[in-house]
C-alpha cells in the first residue's frame, strides 16, 4: 500500500430536512488500501459513500477524485473518472429482468465500443472471477441465492476494470460462511488486481479480517482513522461499546486465532 490519496472528502455537509447527518467531515481514501467505514445506526454510513460517489446531492464541502475536484468538472470529464471506480451495492442490486450475463454486460454495453461477441467474453470472464459457476450466467437474480447475488454484483461492479471498489454492506444476510467466504474473495482480488477498496459496513468479522484501516463515522464526522487494533483502543463511547462489548472481543478472538493458524 502507498500513501497516495486517491479519493478525498473535506468539510462535508449533509442534511435532510432539519437533520443534520453530517457536519464538517474529513476522509482521505489512500491507494491500494481496504479501508472500513463503520458507524452506529443513523451515523450516515451509506450516505457518506453516495455523496463521495456524486450519488446524492450535499449542502457544502468538497470531494477530490484522483487529484481532481469533482464539482468542477465537466461531463465528459466526470465520466472519463467515474470509469475507474465500481460499486457494489446492498445485495447486489441486480435488475431483476435481466439474467447475470446480461446485468454484467450493461456496463460494457454503456462505457465501450466493443463488439457484442467481446463484451459477451468479458462478462463470463468477470462471472468467473467472483467464483460463480459458468451456468449462474443465465439466470435470473430472483432464482439466485444471496449470497450468489452479491457475487454477481461483485461481477457488474469489475466490469470495467476498476482502480476502487466501494462496498456497500457486502455481508449483510450472509450467514457467518458465507460472509467469511466473501471476506476471503474480497481479500483475494484485493490483492490480485491491486485494488483500493472502500468497505460500508457493520461487520466487525470484517473489519477485522480484511481492514487495513477503519474510519468510525459518530457525531456526525469521522471522530478517527486508524488500524483495528488502534481503534478498538479508543476510549469513545461509541466505539467501547462496539469494539469492547462481546461482540467485538469475540470478533477479534477469532481474528487473532485466524492469524496465529496462518503462520
Amino acid at each position: 500500500m502507498t500513501t497516495d490519496v486517491v479519493m478525498s472528502v473535506r468539510g462535508l455537509r449533509n442534511q435532510f430536512g432539519e437533520q443534520v447527518v453530517h457536519q464538517d467531515l474529513d476522509l482521505d481514501i489512500l491507494k491500494g488500501e481496504v479501508l472500513g467505514i463503520i458507524g452506529g445506526s443513523g451515523a450516515g454510513k451509506s450516505v457518506l459513500m453516495r455523496s463521495i460517489l456524486g450519488l446524492q446531492p450535499y449542502r457544502a464541502g468538497r470531494i477530490w477524485w484522483f487529484g481532481q475536484e469533482m464539482a468542477t468538472l465537466d461531463d465528459s470529464e466526470r465520466h472519463a473518472l467515474e470509469r475507474r471506480v465500481g460499486v457494489m451495492f446492498q445485495d447486489g442490486a441486480l435488475f431483476s429482468s435481466l439474467t447475470v450475463l446480461e446485468n454484467v454486460m450493461v456496463p460494457l454495453k454503456e462505457h465501450t465500443a466493443l463488439d457484442e461477441h467481446f463484451i459477451c467474453e468479458l462478462a463470463r470472464l468477470k462471472i468467473a472471477l467472483v467464483g460463480l459457476p459458468p451456468d449462474a450466467a443465465n439466470k435470473y437474480p430472483e432464482t439466485l441465492s444471496g449470497g450468489m447475488r452479491k457475487r454477481a454484483g461483485l461481477a457488474r461492479a469489475l466490469a470495467l476494470d476498476p482502480e476502487i471498489l466501494f462496498f456497500d454492506e457486502p455481508t449483510s444476510g450472509l450467514d457467518p460462511i458465507g460472509a467469511a467466504a466473501f471476506d476471503e474473495l474480497v481479500s483475494t482480488l484485493h490483492q490480485a488486481l491491486h485494488l483500493t477498496v472502500i468497505l460500508i459496513t457493520h461487520d466487525l468479522d470484517s473489519v477485522y479480517r480484511i481492514c487495513e484501516r477503519v474510519a468510525v463515522l459518530a457525531d456526525r464526522h469521522v471522530i478517527a482513522v486508524d488500524k483495528p487494533s488502534v481503534i478498538q483502543e479508543l476510549d469513545q463511547p461509541w466505539i467501547r461499546e462496539c469494539f469492547q462489548g462481546p461482540r467485538g472481543r469475540m470478533a477479534y478472538t477469532q481474528s487473532e486465532q485466524l492469524k496465529a493458524d496462518s503462520r
